[in-house]
């Protein structure tokens, strides 16, 4: 880790990894990205550290209210003047959409350009909103927009759906409401939904736990099809995220044709990052076996997963407990006596019926009653509400670095931390104190190049 390789036979230096054009149009040193982290743990600070590198990331939106998204829009503008590059993340609203389209509406009033679309599984009036706001035909007649939109995906129908133009029903529905114009309207039959389409393989957050290696040949063969029939003027570029972890997987993501990569775990655990400190000791311990599978809270009724730290945690195995009983019960009154003493005193440290109170409270106050309407009529809905509870809590635990409730923590990362571990043992990186975001991207991109100077040329021996 003694600086980027000079460029050897085959011309393997970082800078010229992975796509010239998506170095171009995102105004980046690296075609390497920063991905967002929920709850502002891909903070400011971090966002703005990778940008005064030359490098780009995106705020963590996920989970924080408008007013914060917008202070942190602020911020970072601040810090970096009206061109510095950054980005946002918008993660899908499952239970409120509302939320989600008052989100896009924020990135347009605030002319955002790069947004990290994680979570969907199908096109969104949101996403299109975002996408085709200030879309034209230039002087050629071609068609451009403005706002770059990066899609996180791990499935092949996922991809598709980003990879066609926006559905016409949205975008009918958004001319009818005067929300776009004709010309945003009609340029956007010839754009793809996301001019970037990440394959999202075994991760953290959200996950399919996909393999890469089928992931990756899959979707860039979808859109070597898909901008075939559909000539595109500016193509679509595949990028790479999960389980990047080491300079083996950055070079392996660039071999298999990746136009860029997407880091996630190993930014949790830099001084840049949003959390606590004991998160971070604890994340600087993982190995690449460390990790295990749970309930995602804001998806917990349809059983979405995401990947957390087990090791040093008891989360994983308490969260899908309750997404057992979940599936066994009709309602918090019929929960087995002993599992609910368990739950109670065990796990919340409370009676489940003042979680309900205090659940209920907050949903009056963030201006959805009908969630309370729901779930007073609906036992196993609030049963969900309840349990859900547990997730936002055990995040805040995290968060803070509350020694008492450590057991708890609830930390997303993918066995990509435990790879980096390995990678920096015995270096200056070994500490996560030294670990500021743009050395793990300079160490991460310059290892990758010589991986692949070494590989390549012993090939050719």
């Amino acid at each position: 880790m003694s600086g980027p390789p000079a460029a050897g036979p085959i011309g393997a230096a970082p800078e010229r990894l992975g796509s010239a054009t998506f170095r171009a149009d995102y105004g980046v040193r690296y075609a390497y990205l920063a991905g967002s982290m929920y709850k502002g743990i891909a903070s400011t600070e971090l966002v703005a550290r990778m940008a005064r590198a030359g490098l780009l990331g995106y705020f963590g939106t996920g989970g924080l209210r408008t007013e914060r998204i917008e202070a942190a829009i602020a911020t970072l503008r601040a810090e970096l003047g009206p061109d510095g590059g950054f980005g946002m993340n918008l993660l899908h609203a499952l239970h409120d959409p509302p939320l989600e389209e008052a989100t896009v509406r924020l990135f347009l009033r605030h002319r955002v350009r790069f947004v990290e679309a994680s979570g969907f599984t199908q096109p969104t009036r949101a996403l299109v909103l975002y996408r085709l706001s200030g879309a034209h035909r230039d002087g050629t007649g071609r068609a451009v927009a403005p706002n770059r939109l990066l899609a996180k995906v791990s499935r092949p129908e996922v991809a598709t759906a980003f990879m066609e133009p926006p559905p016409q029903t949205l975008v009918r529905g958004l001319l009818a409401e005067g929300l776009l114009t004709a010309a945003e309207a009609e340029a956007g039959r010839a754009l793809p939904l996301a001019g970037e389409v990440c394959a999202e393989a075994d991760s953290a957050g959200h996950t399919d736990a996909a393999v890469a290696y089928t992931l990756m040949p899959a979707t860039t063969g979808l859109r070597d099809r898909i901008v075939a029939e559909r000539g595109y003027p500016d193509g679509i570029r595949v990028g790479a995220a999960g389980g990047l972890g080491a300079p083996e997987s950055l070079a392996a993501a660039f071999v298999l044709g990746a136009d860029f990569v997407v880091t996630g775990s190993v930014n949790q655990c830099t001084p840049q990052a949003g959390t606590s400190d004991a998160v971070k000791d604890l994340l600087a311990q993982a190995d690449v076996q460390d990790t295990g599978y749970a309930p995602a809270g804001d998806m917990f009724e349809i059983g979405a997963r995401v990947q957390v730290l087990r090791r040093g945690t008891l989360f994983a195995a308490r969260a899908n407990k309750l997404y057992q009983a979940y599936r066994q019960y009709d309602g918090l009154e019929a929960i087995d006596a002993k599992l609910r003493r368990t739950i109670e005193d065990g796990w919340f440290h409370r009676e489940l019926e003042q979680v309900w109170k205090e659940t209920r409270e907050y949903y009056l106050r963030a201006g959805r009653p009908q969630e309370v309407e729901r779930a007073e009529q609906d036992p196993r809905h609030r049963m969900a509400l309840v349990f859900r509870w547990y997730f936002v809590h055990s995040t805040r635990m995290a968060m803070r670095g509350d020694p008492a409730e450590r057991v708890n923590y609830q930390i997303h990362t993918g066995p990509a931390i435990g790879a980096f571990n390995r990678f920096a043992a015995g270096t200056a990186l070994a500490d996560w104190r030294n670990r500021h975001v743009d050395a793990v991207a300079e160490a991460l991109m310059a290892g990758a190049a010589r991986v692949l100077q070494d590989r390549f040329s012993s090939l050719a021996r």
